[in-house]
């Protein structure tokens, strides 16, 4: 940690900043405003104001102030609640270094490709001059070198590397964390690349996606392989058993030709892709539901004569963010493609690149909120309103330190998921850390999701109007942050989702859950500036439980309207054990325990809350349905 310690050092010494987000400073050429235009006339007053130079807003002269912008400096140095959770459970001065050398690069060089990836977005070139379909999708050389960059830091190569044991997916995804806001959205298809050599690994790394596995986790950017996800077809988004049309057609050599729309791909320039289809048997019918998807891998290649083998890219969706990632309509037409799973165990097999791909939306998530968070605070440090400083104004400060609240709970509830991830790939997890790992993957990508939306939306506020100025950089954060809510399961998917893993469990997730929660509480046992947090997570317990006790007696249908709060409820209530739990080791600061106070001040149940008021009644629905179409006016 001596290097980290020593930058550290240099960083405040000396700032260690650049100006946000990479724009240069121009040099601007005045003309003489003495030299009046042909036609024009001076007063005598504008003239003596011009002899004695006071006359500052005249033809280019545009006046003196202009306000300096925030500065984007080392994320790794700027994040204290990161460098103290891996001191606590990471304190390796490899781990330090690299992600302190990172942090600067991220901050002096990456961001820059990541505003250039913004400003330069793909297209499609359908026809080359003589009219021949080509289909190229043209990215931005930025967006190529974030290919290569995200190589050589081995950012999907660390997660099965694993030189940190169980500790490696925290490590993996701590970098991550500081990559992604400046990441040009490049952390979209990592989060599928690491999603399929999962996958890849789960089923076994043989023929014939052997060497694709190698292309997804090397280091070499010559050799590094992305990986596409294309599920979704025109009657899907999450519901794939109903909505996939695409069927696979058997070969004589064992391969399958797939013939399909898939109507929603992200990161459509990838090498490879994943993706579900129907087999078709000798009579030229497929089995409908789950039961008749299987999984299937594809490469991404063409022809000798510049076509794409068996794809055709209708299209380049118009997006409301993630404007630097290719998104595209595509039609298979014959796409050569080899089965990975069991006939009709699509589903089963995709199990594991949905708790990945959640998991990396939930740090993109807890990522955006620090880096508003980042860029707010040194803002109200260059700007004056109302005769001082942002920073010496108290509720301004009071809004950040309420976002920071929010972050900081954010942030350790994604990395509990990822180090109870480590620990299931490692061979070391306990029942119960498989059951928590269950529970809170969906658990913490629906929050997450939620809270960045609100978060970075509150953040923009604090630049005032230039937090709406498209060229500031600053909208694009709220526009990309909203995708988080929706990609890998909406709000409700994913709430439902938690219902069927306890369901599924009968019931042993919570067990887990309630367990591992009073163990954490158990850390603050003596610690009396922690009593009232405790007191407040220990009442929510209690009322979860009750909660849980009275609608195992309850039709489902009660327990589906109740799904949304009791996601939320387990969040809030987890995420002020943790906070509680690392506000109490030896090595917390002041502001540890402050957070854990003031995150515990809120609604922590809020579904028993809701309960009590008579929200998931019978009547419920129908008073739900008549609301929202009233036509009585």
């Amino acid at each position: 940690m001596l290097v980290c310690s020593a930058l550290l050092k240099r960083h405040v010494a000396e700032g260690c900043h650049r100006s946000w987000c990479g724009v240069p400073q121009l040099l601007i050429h005045s003309r003489s405003a003495s030299v009046a235009e042909p036609g024009t006339r001076r007063s005598d007053e504008e003239q003596l104001w011009e002899a004695a130079g006071t006359l500052p807003f005249t033809r280019a002269r545009i006046g003196s102030f202009f306000q300096e912008r925030p500065v984007l400096k080392n994320p790794f140095l700027e994040d204290s609640l990161l460098r103290g959770y891996l001191r606590r459970h990471l304190p390796h001065e490899a781990v330090f270094s690299d992600l302190c050398a990172f942090g600067e690069r991220v901050a002096e060089e990456v961001d820059g490709w990541g505003r250039e990836c913004e400003v330069t977005p793909p297209r499609l070139l359908h026809y080359d001059p003589w009219g021949c379909r080509v289909d190229h999708i043209v990215t931005s050389p930025a967006w190529k070198r974030m290919k290569d960059l995200s190589a050589q830091e081995g950012l999907v190569a660390i997660g099965y590397e694993r030189s940190f044991g169980q500790w490696s997916r925290v490590y993996q995804m701590s970098k991550l964390y500081i990559f992604s806001p400046s990441s040009g959205l490049y952390t979209c298809p990592l989060a599928m690349t690491d999603g399929a050599a999962k996958v890849i690994q789960s089923i076994g790394v043989s023929w014939p996606v052997e060497e694709a596995y190698s292309h997804l986790t090397t280091r070499q950017p010559e050799r590094f392989w992305t990986s596409g996800q294309w599920m979704t077809e025109r009657q899907g988004g999450s519901d794939v058993a109903s909505g996939t049309e695409t069927v696979a057609i058997p070969q004589t050599d064992g391969s399958y030709r797939l013939h399909g729309f898939k109507w929603f791909t992200s990161a459509t320039d990838a090498d490879m892709t994943l993706t579900l289809a129907r087999v078709q048997n000798q009579m030229g019918t497929t089995t409908p539901g789950s039961k008749g998807l299987s999984l299937f891998y594809a490469e991404v290649s063409r022809d000798e004569n510049g076509r794409l083998r068996g794809i055709e890219v209708q299209r380049l969706k118009d997006k409301l963010g993630t404007r630097q990632m290719p998104t595209a309509e595509l039609l298979l037409d014959g796409l050569p493609a080899y089965r990975l799973s069991e006939e009709g165990r699509g589903v089963a097999s995709i199990a594991n690149m949905l708790t990945i791909t959640r998991i990396h939306n939930s740090v993109s998530a807890a990522a955006a909120m620090r880096r508003v968070l980042q860029l707010a605070r040194d803002y109200a440090t260059r700007r004056t309103a109302f005769g001082k400083l942002l920073k010496d104004h108290p509720l301004h400060m009071q809004t950040l330190a309420r976002m920071e609240v929010e972050t900081r709970g954010a942030f350790l509830l994604v990395m509990d998921v990822c180090r109870l991830l480590g620990r299931e790939e490692n061979g070391v997890a306990t029942q119960l850390d498989t059951h928590l790992l269950r529970l809170l993957t969906p658990v913490v990508k629906l929050y997450t999701g939620k809270q960045a939306v609100a978060v970075v939306s509150e953040g923009l506020e604090s630049f005032g109007g230039q937090g709406y100025i498209e060229d500031t950089g600053l909208p694009g954060l709220l526009r990309d942050a909203q995708v988080l809510s929706i990609w890998e399961g909406t709000t409700n998917v994913l709430s439902l989702d938690v219902l069927r893993c306890v369901a599924r469990s009968s019931g042993m997730v919570l067990h887990a859950y309630f367990t591992h929660t009073q163990t954490l509480l158990a850390s603050a046992s003596g610690v009396s500036s922690m009593a009232p947090a405790v007191k407040a997570v220990n009442k929510a317990l209690s009322e979860l439980q009750a909660f849980v006790q009275e609608a195992a007696t309850k039709s489902p249908d009660y327990l589906e309207l109740a799904a949304r709060d009791l996601a939320f409820s387990l969040a809030r209530i987890y995420i002020g054990s943790l906070l509680i739990d690392h506000a109490c080791w030896k090595g917390a600061s002041p502001c540890d325990a402050y957070t854990a106070l003031r995150w515990c001040e809120q609604d922590l149940c809020p579904v028993a809350t809701k309960q009590g008021r008579g929200c998931y009644e019978s009547s419920t629905p129908q008073l739900d349905a008549a609301l929202v179409f009233d036509q009585n006016y």
